[in-house]
């Protein structure tokens, strides 16, 4: 697998800790949008694209299964943040 592109919206409001979003395109053939930049405590992180529930709990509408992929996009779309305008 392989991530073909990565798109980064700015998206920096007032006291919001959330700092833009990404589409990610996977093989080009599969689109992933909606992957909030967020910072955290130790510094910036992605979000998976999530649905809020009934009860009021998110559930993550798709995820990597596991840490290799999930650190494979998260240092996709952080590098892709670092160099958007």
């Amino acid at each position: 697998m392989e991530i073909t592109s990565v798109t980064v919206r700015r998206e920096e409001k007032e006291n919001s800790r959330m700092k833009g979003k990404a589409s990610v395109v996977v093989d080009d053939c599969l689109a992933i949008h909606d992957i909030r930049i967020i910072e955290g405590n130790d510094g910036l992180f992605i979000a998976m694209p999530s649905r809020q529930k009934a009860n009021g709990e998110y559930r993550d509408i798709t995820h990597p299964i596991n840490q290799e992929t999930r650190k494979m996009f998260e240092e996709k779309v952080l590098e892709a943040y670092k160099n958007a305008e």
